[in-house]
């Protein structure tokens, strides 16, 4: 399967906040959105970092309640790792248990189109088994 197919299934909205904005507000739209991580852009269509729970979680530790006061921009990954509609969930996968991340933006020639989590990539391959055990219950039944 490709990303493309899954962001067709399941939509290609991504929740954004700007780096400018306070920790406190990234939480509620967190809160909001009902996600595990925000796209951190000014514009909505390019990619200046990403900012999780687990990244607010960490910041939390390091500084105190304070951080919540704080620009997005102090706790926000830099290094995002993105993907192309074309490439395969299998793929993604790989790249998302290699580098530790559950959240992976999708890009298309330069423009943000989507977002994938680690539990879209495992509903699809829930998806892809339970497609491959009916095709077999079908083959099963008809020989």
């Amino acid at each position: 399967m490709r990303i493309t197919q899954l962001l067709r299934r399941k939509g290609s909205h991504v929740a954004t906040v700007d780096g400018a904005a306070s920790v406190r507000t990234a939480l509620a739209l967190l809160a909001h959105h009902g996600v595990g991580a925000l796209v951190v852009s000014a514009d909505g269509r390019t990619i200046d970092g990403i900012v999780s729970e687990r990244d607010i979680v960490r910041g939390l530790h390091e500084h105190g309640a304070g951080l919540l006061a704080e620009p997005v921009s102090a706790v926000m990954t830099t290094e995002v790792h993105t993907s192309v509609p074309a490439a395969g969930v299998e793929e993604l996968a790989r790249t998302m248990t290699d580098r530790r991340v559950r959240h992976v933006p999708v890009v298309e020639g330069g423009v943000l189109v989507g977002i994938v989590s680690i539990g879209d990539v495992v509903k699809a391959r829930l998806d892809e088994l339970e497609n491959e055990r009916a095709q077999l219950v079908d083959y099963i039944q008809t020989v």
